[in-house]
């Protein structure tokens, strides 16, 4: 007696494709999520506009020092007078946040400006005359000797000091 049901179903043969699942499918795509990689790091991110973090926190910090000073000079002198300094704040703050001289930002420029003053102009090579810069990647093992040589000549220091005190200040040699 053979089930009526059992003639409706098709064998699965191995050379058929079966669909996948639109739930199958989300789920294998969730794991192979793709991310931007950000091509240029050395990039500042742009808080307002193009207005950076720096830019905002130099312009905060330059407008509370011309609102210290306006509200100083304004309550007694006229606007001819608390004029100027305020206007000179202003123009410095925005050029510390705005201004870029060759690439550099402005504080940058007047860092490496005051260097190139301070510095000598000509540089003369003296062999053997700086500092001398040794790696332990390369000889790792002259550290832990060193290290070593140390807590030998410690403890030697140690026990003769305790010599000196169990003779009561005169040093007995050992035999």
């Amino acid at each position: 007696m053979k089930n009526k049901n059992h003639a409706r179903i098709k064998p699965f043969r191995k050379t058929e494709h079966r669909p996948i699942k639109k739930s199958v499918r989300a789920a294998i795509n969730a794991k192979m999520t793709t991310f931007k990689v950000p091509t240029n790091v050395q990039r500042e991110d742009t808080i307002i506009g193009p207005v950076t973090m720096r830019q905002l926190i130099i312009c905060a910090v330059g407008g509370a020092i011309t609102y210290i000073i306006y509200v100083a000079l304004a309550k007694k002198y006229y606007a001819e007078i608390w004029l100027i300094p305020v206007t000179i704040s202003a123009i410095l703050t925005a050029t510390f946040a705005f201004v870029k001289v060759h690439g550099m930002t402005f504080i940058q420029f007047l860092l490496y400006l005051a260097e190139y003053m301070l510095l000598p102009r000509k540089r003369v090579f003296v062999k053997g005359a700086g500092d001398i810069f040794v790696s332990n990647t390369l000889h790792p093992g002259t550290q832990s000797k060193k290290e070593e040589k140390k807590e030998i000549k410690a403890k030697k220091s140690i026990d003769e000091l305790v010599q000196i005190m169990d003779g009561k200040g005169v040093i007995k040699k050992p035999s």
